[in-house]
């Protein structure tokens, strides 16, 4: 990993500090694609990973933010966005909607608003983890300010 911010991450950061965000970006040793790999590498409860996951629902973009130790229930997440179909979206879709990669999705720093779902679950944690908008980036915020930064709505996914 080199050592100053990769691209996609100094936007994130940018996104972050225009925002009144607390946190700073954090680059990892190695790449997080996963709650998992991610936790282990900070030593945290892998539900204080916010998984950011980029959905096609109905064809417009839907992140929905949830607890590295949940599963999205698609149908309930399309009920509660009042969309007809919710399903996971490729990686060029993904690229296209926030500028990042699979793996470093950010909640913020996306060419345009996304609409945002929040996990509640996320809320039990003092400090949540999220992607900086590169795989080796991440950054602490909180269920909070989470829902500030990015306008979402807090759910339950699964």
């Amino acid at each position: 990993m080199p050592e100053k911010l990769p691209a996609n991450a100094v936007l994130v950061e940018s996104a972050l500090r225009a925002l009144g965000a607390a946190g700073e970006i954090v680059v990892l040793p190695e790449k997080a694609p996963t709650a998992a790999t991610a936790a282990a590498q900070l030593g945290c409860e892998v539900g204080a990973i916010a998984n950011s996951l980029i959905f096609d629902a109905d064809g417009a973009p839907l992140l929905v933010l949830t607890s590295g130790a949940h599963r999205v229930d698609v149908e309930l997440i399309a009920r509660t966005a009042g969309v007809r179909k919710v399903r996971r979206a490729t990686p060029e879709f993904v690229r296209q909607a926030t500028g990042q990669p699979i793996g470093g999705v950010a909640p913020v720093g996306h060419p345009a608003p996304v609409r945002t779902l929040v996990d509640n679950w996320l809320g039990k944690h003092e400090v949540v983890w999220a992607a900086g908008g590169h795989p080796h980036t991440v950054f602490p915020t909180t269920f909070d300010e989470l829902v500030r930064i990015t306008g979402g709505t807090p759910v339950d996914v699964e």
